[in-house]
């Protein structure tokens, strides 16, 4: 069964229909206009917690080689430009 919502309800309330997982009809004057379909639902915590992890390795191993942010992308720029050649 899906969810019927008005077209005011559903602009007012939209961050919580975003982290809806199922579609939402949104209608106006009780007829049905369009259709909130949710590409994907919401990562999950192991997700986050993967990633905040991978985090935490990539800055210790940065750290460790003394090297920043601005050094990883000056030299992906520099490896771009030679691939062009």
């Amino acid at each position: 069964m899906e969810t019927k919502v008005g077209v005011k309800e559903f602009r007012a309330n939209l961050p919580s229909y975003l982290e809806s997982l199922s579609p939402i009809a949104i209608t106006r004057h009780g007829e049905t206009i369009g259709y909130y379909i949710p590409a994907r639902g919401g990562r999950k915590q192991a997700e986050l917690d993967a990633l905040k992890e991978a985090a935490a390795t990539l800055e210790s191993m940065m750290s460790a080689l003394r090297i920043s942010e601005d050094d990883i992308a000056g030299d992906f720029k520099a490896r771009r430009a030679a691939d062009k050649r």
